[in-house]
């Protein structure tokens, strides 16, 4: 039976079949990877992703904000560790939730941000990403990750990076006004929002969070209960969801 799904799976895949199918067959033969359950924080496990790129200092380089680096806001983060996690899909056990952690000049986050932005579209209601960004690699780093995160006040995240993915980011206002009117989005605003105290205070709880979780690099996910350092396959992915769906992920919170 499996080789004749297999042989099945490999024709539909050499003939151009239809996606839906390849996915389906992918993801039935696809195994998840063996978990290992986490001493801290409690009621989370652990799997081991692919590459990732190295980390560095969440502040380097910015003045205030090199400051902050010594008073990450850990207590205020381990108390509600889903609501910094994940935002308001924190108490919804209607969807499974995923936080995404990546850095502009990452070319793994890359990867994460196009397939689970992909996720979210296609699972309409069922999957919700909130979106961390620990700027890891320099100042150009951290000025990315505010203008990502200032875009995606205006749920334009992944438009954002996905017009990046084409020009280095730049910092000028010339730039960031051409950038704004690509996505869609106010110029104006954005550039309030990047300068924001609450944007330094998502920067600062996102590296609270990768601290507790011993995060050492980008990308990193948390799906659910279930913690990932570095790429995993769409196919892993999509399966992890499905697990999370049936299991009581929130019992973790």
């Amino acid at each position: 039976m499996n080789r004749r799904y297999l042989l099945f799976g490999f024709g539909a895949a050499a003939i151009g079949g239809s996606l839906p199918l390849v996915r389906w067959f992918r993801h039935r033969f696809t195994p998840l990877p063996e978990f290992e359950m986490l001493a801290d924080p409690k009621g989370f496990r652990k799997i081991a992703g692919g590459e990732f790129s190295l980390s560095g200092n969440v502040f380097s380089g910015i003045g205030e904000d090199r400051k902050a680096a010594h008073e990450l806001p850990l207590d205020a983060v381990r108390r509600n560790i889903c609501g910094s996690l994940f935002g308001s899909s924190s108490g919804n056990t209607d969807v499974v939730p995923i936080a995404s952690f990546s850095d502009f000049y990452c070319p793994f986050c890359r990867v994460q941000t196009k397939r689970l932005g992909e996720l979210e579209r296609e699972l309409n209601g069922e999957v919700q990403v909130t979106w961390h960004e620990l700027p890891l690699l320099g100042d150009a780093s951290l000025l990315a990750a505010r203008a990502a995160l200032a875009a995606d006040r205006q749920n334009a995240y992944v438009q954002f990076q996905e017009r990046l993915l084409s020009s280095p980011f730049r910092a000028n206002d010339a730039y960031l006004a051409a950038l704004s009117e690509a996505i869609g989005v106010n110029h104006d605003r954005l550039i309030s929002d990047m300068n924001s105290p609450e944007v330094t205070q998502q920067i600062r709880e996102s590296a609270a969070l990768a601290k507790t979780f011993g995060f050492v690099g980008t990308p990193a996910m948390v799906v659910g209960r279930t913690v990932i350092q570095g790429e995993v396959s769409d196919a892993v992915l999509r399966k992890l969801v499905d697990l999370e769906r049936t299991e009581n992920w929130i019992d973790a919170c």
